[in-house]
């Protein structure tokens, strides 16, 4: 079984910096691309802060940590994105990556692996547009993308499966946990997690609890995160989105219809913490 050396991640924003980096420091040679040099900026800035915090709580050396950084290109030249696996982290759009791995695939080959990290898009809708449709899966990392352990494996009807092979031993180099999962709508975490969040802004819509009552409850009994907090960190409109594609995809059902007041935070680009203010203030 050949192996995976080089790994391009498309998309700098907060997901794509994480991926970026969990694949230089589990050893591979890493290109990170985005359009917007602005964007690649800040996301070597991010690496660069949590690889010195790593080596600030001597979870890494200083020459590790150096190490780390020469192993990522980070670039906004479509044409140096050639690799063994491609992992994209842009934009919840189907046809925004169906278009961007089509543009991959005309200068890669058909041993290339594309992974599309979405939370929710149909693996089966973007590969079925692609040029190799054998060699597309789903990589679906969770954020902060350097500390969650999980990695939903989605698999096609027509993913090769040595493709799916490869990547569950990818994934082990990265010290993640790897879950092969059937391309159903929500997957297995977001499909689960829906209620979290719907229940959650619900007892808000009623008037039956506050925001800061309902994170701090779930926090105590035992949640990392309270669904308000969580949803403020994923980003409202990512969690949004996700909410309407599940919902759309299971023909509507009343018990997972999107909160009206999360559409209403998104209209007002109240996102969470990237804009500094959703649910909570940041």
């Amino acid at each position: 079984m050949r192996g995976i050396k080089t790994i391009c991640v498309c998309g700098a924003g907060t997901m794509g910096s994480g991926i970026a980096q969990v694949c230089a420091q589990a050893g591979f040679q890493t290109i990170q691309f985005d359009v917007n040099e602005a964007m690649l900026s800040k996301s070597k800035a991010l690496i660069k802060m949590n690889l010195l915090i790593l080596s600030e709580k001597d979870k890494i050396g200083i020459a590790e940590k150096d190490a780390i950084i020469e192993r990522i290109v980070f670039t906004n030249n479509i044409q140096i994105c050639r690799a063994d696996l491609i992992i994209e982290a842009i934009i919840e759009n189907k046809e925004a990556k169906i278009n961007l791995f089509n543009q991959l695939a005309a200068i890669n080959n058909s041993e290339t692996i594309f992974a599309s990290n979405t939370s929710s898009i149909s693996i089966h809708s973007i590969a079925n547009e692609i040029k190799y449709s054998q060699q597309v899966v789903g990589m679906h990392f969770f954020n902060p993308a350097p500390l969650m352990k999980l990695v939903e494996v989605i698999k096609t009807e027509t993913t090769n499966n040595e493709v799916i092979e490869l990547i569950v031993a990818v994934c082990k180099e990265m010290n993640k946990t790897a879950v092969i999962c059937k391309d159903v709508p929500g997957f297995i975490v977001n499909r689960v997690a829906r209620h979290y969040y719907l229940e959650a802004m619900k007892l808000i819509e009623l008037g039956f609890a506050t925001i800061e009552t309902v994170d701090a409850i779930m926090q105590a009994t035992g949640f990392k995160m309270g669904p308000f907090k969580l949803m403020d960190l994923i980003g409202l409109d990512i969690n949004y989105s996700v909410s309407k594609i599940v919902w759309n995809n299971l023909g509507k059902p009343e018990r997972l219809k999107p909160s009206i007041i999360q559409q209403q935070k998104v209209d007002a680009n109240e996102l969470g913490r990237k804009t500094g203010k959703g649910f909570h203030q940041y």
